[in-house]
């Protein structure tokens, strides 16, 4: 079983594994700790960073050297980062709720601790951690001000009036909400306001990027703030990788990749769409991406993934694509007018479909992006989907016991009990771990409901009829009963992930 977060980018590969063996046999500055040591080394230091490993682990091998780095640069910072090998400490792991590798928790003290939730990489890791050992707003004195605005890349900065209580308030419990992302601080001091040319009450971000710095001097108000801080904290455009991805693709707002397999290339785009990135700013976010590593993904967004520069445009709040012409050649002015046109839902998305079936020839009815609608939506029958990957060795476990419950109601028109390949057709729904199985209840088609239960005939069959409009009870009618066996949910999106043993762990190409 392998679970990981959705939407995050991966690097692995032989030479980080390499890599990784030979920083271990070097001197170290992550402390290892055991069953014997773990709880005194928590509790004599205030901030501590533990990862949870095992040796076989392909993630925690890639992890390595990036984690050595990263506890060499905050070891002047006093922030300890420990490592707990798993296969050796069985029972601190089991202790600590470890259930996949490689593992990262905080901890402040053994009572607080909480999972570490920024990306894998050095530079994040030592900006995650320096904000987790400030407080969630720092003070700023005339002495340490310019120190403060570049203690990280974005650091964002309230020049509020001592008295004006409420509006610190509000700075306040928006950092706090806000305090694993970026950097705070905070004056009330009104000369500092006036040498940074700002008013009080006022923010300003500050970054090493663009023009800088931006100020904002709207009503502090927590999600006009926040809407602020991500619009003004994204470069106009950027670079994805791994530390980046999650933050753009949850950002709200349309995402456009411009695919390029050279650092001049790239460099070039940068300059070339600064311009249509400012006048979109807080619309769409635009990005360039290494082909060379990330080049698969393009396929993810209907391009050919051989072809480059490529460009297309990812809405993740429509779930929608629109690739741009490959035929064509990627110049700004161009593609200025075709992000436009889709802002203003003038392009048609593309949907990567497979052929829909001429007849259906067993049991479960199967679905293709193109008859998604009409035999899943536009209906009044209760429709149980299963959303499957052909490699999902879970999903093919199921299946015979999926047939199975599909001939229970082969001749009760109410219910149809139907597949898709997720994997090679463009659904509507957030799909994170295969298989997942939804039901779309007659005349509440827009409020699936997810199956979570035991992968059982009888169990399924069992959730059809409590959910279900229709109430049938198939069972009634011809009742069988399963064994259960083997419940457990694979997911496949690139990332930052978590690893159980596996007897075939295989290499994996850089992906998305």
């Amino acid at each position: 079983m392998r679970t990981f977060a959705p939407w995050i980018l991966s690097l692995l590969g032989a030479s980080v594994a390499s890599a990784a063996d030979a920083t271990a046999e070097a001197p170290s500055d992550v402390v290892s700790l055991t069953g014997d040591t773990f709880e005194a080394f928590v509790k004599e230091h205030d901030l501590v960073l533990a990862e949870f490993f095992a040796p076989w682990c392909g993630h925690c091998k890639a992890l390595a050297p990036k984690y050595e780095q990263a506890a060499t640069e905050l070891k002047e910072k006093s922030i300890p980062l420990v490592k707990v090998d798993c296969t050796e400490e069985e029972a601190l792991c089991r202790d600590q709720g470890v259930e996949g590798y490689p593992t990262l928790k905080i901890f402040r003290g053994l009572d607080d601790v909480k999972p570490y939730q920024g990306a894998r990489q050095t530079e994040a890791i030592v900006s995650y951690m320096v904000k987790q050992s400030l407080p969630a707003v720092s003070p700023v004195t005339p002495e340490n001000l310019e120190e403060i605005k570049t203690m990280d890349k974005i650091v964002v900065i309230g020049y509020i009036a001592s008295d004006d209580q409420a509006s610190n308030d509000l700075f306040t419990t928006f950092a706090e909400s806000q305090r694993d992302n970026y950097l705070f601080a905070a004056t009330g001091d009104a000369s500092i306001a006036k040498a940074e040319g700002v008013k009080q009450p006022s923010i300003v971000l500050y970054k090493d990027f663009d023009e800088k710095k931006a100020t904002y001097d709207g009503e502090i108000e927590q999600d006009a703030l926040l809407s602020w801080v991500k619009t003004a904290s994204t470069p106009l455009v950027g670079e994805l990788g791994p530390e980046t991805y999650s933050g753009y693709i949850t950002a709200g707002i349309p995402l456009a990749y411009i695919f390029a397999e050279t650092k001049e290339e790239r460099e070039k785009f940068t300059e070339e769409f600064k311009s249509i990135a400012e006048k979109h700013k807080g619309s769409i976010n635009i990005v360039t991406i290494d082909a060379k590593l990330y080049g698969a993904h393009a396929g993810n967004l209907n391009l050919d993934p051989s072809k480059f520069p490529a460009f297309a445009i990812q809405d993740p709040e429509k779930n929608a694509k629109y690739p741009y012409d490959q035929s064509k050649e990627v110049k700004a002015k161009d593609i200025g007018k075709f992000i436009q046109d889709v802002l203003d839902d003038k392009v048609e998305p593309s949907i990567k479909s497979e052929a829909i079936p001429e007849t259906q020839e067993g049991p479960v009815t199967v679905v293709v992006a193109h008859s998604y609608k009409d035999l899943v939506l536009d209906n009044e029958k209760d429709v149980l989907l299963e959303f499957y990957a052909p490699w999902c060795g879970h999903c093919k476990a199921l299946a015979p016991k999926y047939e199975e419950l599909a001939s229970l109601y082969k001749d009760i028109p109410e219910v149809t009990i139907a597949k898709i390949d997720a994997t090679a057709n463009d659904v509507p729904d957030s799909i994170t771990g295969f298989p997942t199985i939804k039901l779309f209840p007659a005349g509440a088609k827009d409020s699936p409901v997810e199956y979570e239960g035991s992968r059982t005939v009888e169990d399924l069959a069992n959730f059809v009829k409590e959910n279900g409009k229709h109430n049938i009870d198939a069972l009634e009618v011809e009742p069988k009963k399963e064994q259960e066996s083997g419940d457990a949910t694979e997911t496949r999106v690139a990332s930052d992930e978590t690893e159980t043993p596996t007897t075939d762990d295989k290499p994996e190409h850089d992906e998305l």
